[in-house]
């Protein structure tokens, strides 16, 4: 399938005249065909309008329609073949099996989706029955359940082209919500996007779905990324990105005359904790599965293991020596573009200037322009009390291992930290005691705990949290992954005493065949 450049706006692909740019192969920084077009403020303005006015259409739809929509579009994604995986492997630079997998869990999470709509759970139906002889005052009939809050706007991300990006997550729960999406490509894999979207678009003009349902626009700079996060028709906005960029779109929507919430997973080190048991029994193999975990990928996922805690001793030392052999065998890898190389770059160097820090190991060099060298840095738990700033994320395979003196100094630490997407408990039976003191600590820092595994890896399911505390992402009370992520795009309206004609179906009495509590009892 030629690429053409162009952008889909309401089902329509819309080609511009004038300056475009090109996507840059990760591995060489070498442009590659075809030109893609820039946005106009005008595209945005056609957009959002088509997205308002498809709202009340696709909103309105049985849940039965919206599935088969979210359905279709995973089959036409896997349709694809490998052009699809090609077309990302030659942008993002990252590896045949990695994106295979990618293009797996994005149409799974699409149907998944769908069956959370069939199911209706999400819609939480309550029904308070009136008491008209209640004293002193009658019981109003009382109705409830989640609606669509309007178009929302999604930025793909650099790190997942599929998964996070056109069709990721953030589409699916949107779509799946009954909200119509404006996607706002990211300009490291245009032609994936292109793929992708022309995908959904198919989808969408197989089941029917109104034109205005999904459009792809890109831009350069932040002028179109702006326009659509303060067009009024927006009602709600999906980023996946670097704490400047999430925090930026935050301002711009809290700043509007009717602000709107931007859920924004950003910046997270996902601290991982030794535990003393843990670490004389396993030391040398926690220290090969630490590198490996951190390397994954050129380190490039939010949920990398940025920083390590554990008590001096030698145990600790036989952990620092498996990771330092580990690391100096670790081959460089390609980096997803030039400008993300060269910030991993600068943060690595940051930390080798730090009086504080201490190189331990790095990986072998680069053999490439933009592949990034794997390190790890080792500083003490005092040195981090007295300058908690080492904590930044440096986005790539670099971490930094803490050396506590002791389990005040390790909670000491931990009360430092900023709020993370994840963190890691590796514990023996011996180390419960340590590990119910940090427990507490632990839910108030993190979206997700783990035992005795890495952080990197997320599961597409119903019990999946990922999110947590600021600037982990924008509303800690959210999870952008599994199915609790439709919750982003809903709001509860409640219905007193409405004739059961104007009632919604689902809240109608009788056997509405999805779970609801009716008179405080959950019934399905």
């Amino acid at each position: 399938m030629a690429l053409t450049g162009e952008l889909f706006i309401a089902s329509k692909r819309v080609k511009r005249e004038g300056p475009g740019f090109k996507a840059v192969a990760a591995a060489t920084g070498a442009e590659i065909e075809p030109s893609f077009s820039v946005a106009t403020l005008e595209d945005v303005e056609a957009a959002t309008a088509a997205a308002e006015a498809a709202f009340p259409i696709y909103s309105a739809l049985p849940r039965e329609e919206r599935a088969k929509f979210l359905e279709a579009a995973a089959d036409e994604i896997e349709a694809l073949g490998d052009e699809l995986v090609q077309r990302a492997m030659e942008e993002s630079g990252l590896p045949q099996a990695r994106l295979t997998g990618e293009r797996g869990r994005t149409a799974g999470q699409l149907r998944l989706f769908a069956k959370e709509l069939r199911l209706g759970e999400y819609l939480r139906a309550r029904i308070d029955h009136a008491i008209p002889d209640r004293q002193p005052l009658p019981k109003p009939d009382l109705r409830l359940r989640m609606v669509p809050v309007g178009p929302v706007t999604v930025f793909g991300a650099s790190n997942f082209p599929l998964a996070f990006s056109v069709a990721g997550g953030d589409t699916a729960s949107a779509l799946a919500a009954g909200c119509p999406v404006v996607v706002k490509g990211h300009s490291a894999h245009p032609g994936t996007s292109e793929l992708v979207a022309g995908a959904i678009t198919r989808a969408a003009e197989k089941t029917g779905m109104p034109a205005g349902v999904f459009s792809l626009i890109n831009g350069a700079g932040n002028s179109v990324g702006s326009a659509l996060v303060t067009d009024p028709r927006i009602k709600a906005v999906g980023f996946t990105g670097s704490r400047g960029g999430g925090t930026a779109l935050m301002k711009l929507a809290a700043n509007r005359p009717v602000p709107i919430p931007v859920y924004a997973e950003m910046s997270s080190i996902n601290p991982v904790f030794l535990l003393p048991a843990a670490l004389a029994s396993r030391a040398e193999a926690l220290g090969k599965a630490f590198v490996a975990s951190l390397t994954m990928g050129a380190g490039q996922f939010c949920t990398n293991p940025g920083l390590v805690l554990a008590l001096e001793g030698p145990d600790l030392d036989r952990f620092l020596a498996s990771a330092s052999e580990a690391m100096t065998g670790a081959p460089a890898q390609v980096m997803l573009t030039p400008g993300i190389h060269r910030a991993y770059e600068s943060g690595v160097a940051r930390w080798a200037e730090a009086p504080a820090l201490k190189l331990l190991a790095q990986g072998q060099e680069p053999q490439g322009p933009t592949c990034g060298r794997g390190a790890i840095f080792t500083m003490t738990g005092a040195d981090f009390i007295a300058d908690p700033s080492h904590a930044e994320e440096v986005f790539g395979a670099a971490s930094l291992l803490v050396r506590c003196a002791s389990i005040d100094e390790l909670l000491q630490v931990v009360s430092l930290l900023e709020g993370q997407l994840t963190a890691t408990l590796h514990l023996d039976d011996a180390d419960v005691e340590i590990a119910r003191q940090l427990l507490p600590r632990l839910e108030r820092l993190a979206g997700r705990i783990l035992a005795n595994g890495w952080p990197t890896g997320v599961e597409v399911t119903d019990a999946m949290v990922h999110g947590g505390p600021y600037p982990s992402t924008a509303d800690g009370r959210s999870t952008s992954v599994g199915t609790l992520a439709i919750d982003r795009f809903l709001r509860p309206v409640s219905y007193q005493d409405l004739p059961t004609a104007l009632l919604p179906a689902e809240l109608q009495d009788g056997d509405a065949g999805i779970p609801r509590r009716v008179d405080g009892k959950p019934t399905v």
